[in-house]
């Protein structure tokens, strides 16, 4: 997922070592992740407690660190925080490697329905970091009446137009018009695409615009008062003014999975399976949890949470039987091909 975080809370998470002590030291793991993905010193915290150094490279989408893995063939990378369908895409061209539980202890913490998630059962090849659904995020005391469908984003009453914005993320700018029309946030059924892009297109002229990375500030300032959204990322407007709101659509949602994986390539497996375990160690996983305000997949970390972080964060107590309601993305192979043209067109649509 493509996402900036601008809140951090950081919380101290020393307690017993539980990392594998068969994996040796390395010089240095390499880890590709999101700008402000995770608290700010848990590398340094994870180096001062296992003696590996880790450096910290960033990207901006999947597609950006997908592309330069592709091209070298992962060499560079150790670990990388990718969403479900590229697991499902590396995983398929042989670029990463099969993990191993054996040194990976703290997978036991993962909830069950973590371990069976459609794009990598049994966890073989990625161990979930985070993961939640999209929906709208509104400001409660403008809007007379809570927004409720899909159609309230993309077909507005007259007092919302000009006052919505959309994400422009591919697959997300796509589910929500693929869900509005009762599709798969998967199909490849070039009627239905023809019927999305055409309700979007019609859609842009009464949008603000497309954000992804600046949208909650729109509601905190006033220049929208509906986006789509993240609910995580709704999160960071909650914190700011408790009247913002995030509600799953009636039509229903997709769900994502942010993971971490180690690429075949990598020459420093053992340390990149520590640095993994450490994440999933439950003092940590929860410290990341109220760090960046998303829902984590690990049962220990989330019964850890302070439940106040409930009550502000409504989205953040969704259970996992809940979450599994909406429709995990896949990897749509050549289909891909088909959504990237028809996102290029409505972005270019006048």
């Amino acid at each position: 997922m493509f996402r900036k975080i601008a809140i951090a809370a950081a919380v101290a998470a020393g307690s017993a070592v539980l990392w594998p002590a068969a994996a040796p030291a390395a010089d240095k793991i390499v880890i590709s992740n999101w700008d402000g993905y995770m608290p700010p010193d848990l590398l340094e915290n994870f180096t001062k407690e296992t003696g590996i150094e880790a450096e910290l490279v960033l990207h901006a989408t999947n597609d950006e660190i997908v592309g330069k893995v592709q091209a070298v063939g992962g060499k560079g990378y150790d670990v990388l925080f990718i969403s479900s369908p590229y697991v499902e895409a590396l995983g398929q061209q042989d670029l990463l490697a099969e993990l191993d539980p054996a040194k990976i202890p703290n997978l036991a913490n993962l909830y069950p329905e973590a371990r069976t998630l459609a794009y990598d059962p049994g966890n073989k090849l990625s161990a979930p970091y985070a993961w939640g659904t999209t929906g709208l995020c509104y400001r409660s005391d403008v809007l007379k009446t809570a927004p409720t469908s899909w159609m309230d984003m993309l077909k507005p009453a007259d007092g919302l137009k000009k006052r919505i914005t959309m994400l422009a993320t591919e697959r997300w700018l796509l589910a929500a018009g693929q869900k509005a029309l009762g599709y798969s946030v998967n199909t490849t059924n070039a009627d239905e695409l023809a019927k999305t892009k055409e309700l979007l297109i019609a859609a842009k002229k009464d949008l603000l615009d497309y954000d992804d990375t600046t949208f909650y500030q729109k509601l905190l300032t006033g220049d929208a008062d509906l986006v789509h959204a993240w609910d995580g990322w709704c999160n960071y407007g909650i914190a700011e003014n408790k009247e913002i709101k995030f509600v799953v659509p009636n039509e229903g949602s997709d769900m994502w999975v942010d993971t971490m994986v180690v690429t075949a390539a990598s020459e420093n497996k053992d340390a990149a399976y520590a640095f993994i375990n450490y994440v999933l160690r439950p003092e940590v996983h929860r410290w990341a949890a109220e760090n960046i305000l998303y829902k984590v997949p690990n049962q220990k970390a989330m019964e850890a949470l302070d439940k106040s972080l409930f009550e502000q964060y409504p989205n953040m107590a969704m259970t996992p039987a809940e979450l599994l309601q909406q429709e995990q993305f896949r990897d749509l192979g050549d289909g891909q091909k088909a959504y990237s043209k028809i996102v290029t067109e409505i972005l270019a649509a006048q």
